[in-house]
């Protein structure tokens, strides 16, 4: 093969693989792993940790149902579907009860969720393993003040993809192309063991099934004061979300 010929060839090939990678990335929506059809609905088992006056923290237990109302308009001129949440016993033997709702938010290459005015970027692209970006950046850094918490900080977490792609098993059912996303991991004299030193935890993880949206979900953010401060003891939250049922 003559040197231009070659060259020529090389190029076309070069064309080709950056055009099949991009279009790799492309096929790969943020939108794909986000519950967004009106009617469509997922129901987790969630655990909420919770403190009273300082004290160690006790865990309570629901069936919580998420559900897609409508495709409309938000506050700022974008297309937003609106999910209706409701709770009820872990036996799913009373009615469910309405409690609250939140937006969820797609764009060209990230999703919003917003509740309360709060904006949270849970997902960006590329969907690929150790891409990361600041999901918390629309935050104040006093979103926590009302758990006396000092969350300064927070509107820096970085989210990562741990994995993309993968099959995961949750309540003894098989998901199928799930995302994972780290959004905090750090923590001080966490468990505490030495009750004379300030302790605290931030762990936030996420997992999300292409077709479906999220299935798993992790939260906590605590802060332990010593007993040698004038208010001692715990102060924070906790939630865990794990899907059970989904049409």
């Amino acid at each position: 093969m003559r040197p231009n010929h070659l060259l020529a060839f090389l190029t076309v090939l070069l064309l080709f693989s950056c055009k099949k990678e991009t279009e790799e990335f492309q096929a790969e929506a943020v939108s794909d792993y986000l519950l967004t059809k009106p009617g469509k609905y997922i129901t987790y088992r969630i655990d909420s940790m919770v403190t009273s006056r300082g004290a160690a923290f006790v865990v309570h237990s629901y069936q919580e149902k998420h559900q897609v109302d409508a495709l409309i308009t938000d506050n700022l001129g974008r297309s937003s579907y609106r999910v209706f949440r409701y709770l009820r016993d872990t036996l799913g033997i009373d009615p469910w009860k309405p409690s609250g709702s939140y937006f969820i938010t797609p764009l060209n290459n990230t999703a919003e969720v917003i509740e309360d005015n709060l904006r949270f970027l849970k997902l960006a692209g590329p969907i690929k393993e150790n891409n990361s970006w600041k999901g918390n950046r629309f935050l104040p850094a006093d979103l926590y003040s009302s758990y006396d918490l000092d969350a300064n900080g927070i509107e820096e977490w970085e989210y990562n993809y741990t994995s993309a792609g993968a099959a995961v098993i949750l309540g003894g059912k098989p998901y199928a192309n799930v995302v994972a996303i780290e959004q905090v991991n750090e923590s001080i004299n966490a468990p505490v063991t030495n009750f004379g030193d300030y302790g605290f935890k931030n762990y936030s993880v996420e997992q999300y099934a292409k077709g479906l949206g999220l299935i798993y979900q992790e939260l906590i953010i605590w802060q332990y004061q010593p007993t040698t401060v004038s208010r001692p003891g715990y102060r924070g939250f906790g939630v865990k979300r794990s899907i059970i049922d989904h049409n």
